[in-house]
């Protein structure tokens, strides 16, 4: 049969999602975040999930829902401080040991997930040598700088925010707005493009920025 990876609505798509997951979501600043799919699967309601995301408290992202309606149990993040003079709900539940967080440099984190992406289990950086963040990690010197071992990270699901898709499942981004996607498509076993408009006729190659072979689900959203 022929291609055709566009869904009708994001509940579909997030039909077979199970508790436990470990789930990629994208954004950065204030572009990419992928809200439609983010309220679909708060409503789905997969429970002990583990969430990779560069912020664990972006207003603009609805990541905060799925933490609110006690969905998580893990954050993968490179920031986990709110921005208002009250604690954030991430920020209640990790006070109160309800809920855990991996903190990353964003450099090692972007890495992490492009290794788990290529297939590459572990590599050393010297990012973090000294410091808690590499309390328990395998250290060692390499060419005279000290250097951790950082373990890659792969993924049930990715959340992705596009622009354009076809039904191939070819993505195009808008400016900012691919910051973490092409790297968490590749690293997770089911990935899902949330986008402004999906077509029927092909991307030209030349503008495909992540190509289809790694998306697996596409919704078009609107703006």
């Amino acid at each position: 049969m022929p291609i055709d990876k566009r869904v009708a609505t994001a509940a579909d798509a997030l039909s077979d999602v199970r508790d436990g997951a470990t789930v990629f979501i994208t954004g950065f600043g204030g572009a990419g975040f992928a809200n439609v799919l983010l309220r679909a699967l708060c409503e789905r309601g997969p429970r002990d999930l583990t969430l990779v995301v560069n912020s664990a408290t972006h207003p603009a992202s609805l990541t905060h829902e799925l933490i609110a309606a006690g969905l998580v149990r893990k954050v993968i993040a490179s920031s986990g401080r709110g921005r208002g003079a009250e604690l954030s709900p991430f920020e209640l539940l990790l006070r109160d040991g309800r809920i855990e967080l991996e903190c990353v440099p964003q450099g090692t984190f972007a890495e992490r997930i492009r290794a788990g992406g290529a297939g590459i289990p572990a590599f050393f950086t010297p990012v973090g040598f000294g410091t808690d963040l590499a309390r328990g990690k395998e250290t060692r010197t390499i060419a005279g700088r000290d250097c951790v071992l950082e373990e890659a990270i792969i993924g049930d699901l990715a959340l992705v925010r596009a622009d354009i898709a076809d039904r191939y499942g070819n993505l195009v981004f808008r400016h900012a707005q691919m910051n973490f996607g092409p790297a968490m498509a590749t690293a997770a076993s089911l990935t899902v493009a949330e986008v402004r408009e999906a077509h029927e006729a092909p991307i030209p190659p030349e503008r495909v920025q992540v190509p289809g072979v790694f998306v697996d689900r596409v919704v078009a959203v609107g703006g």
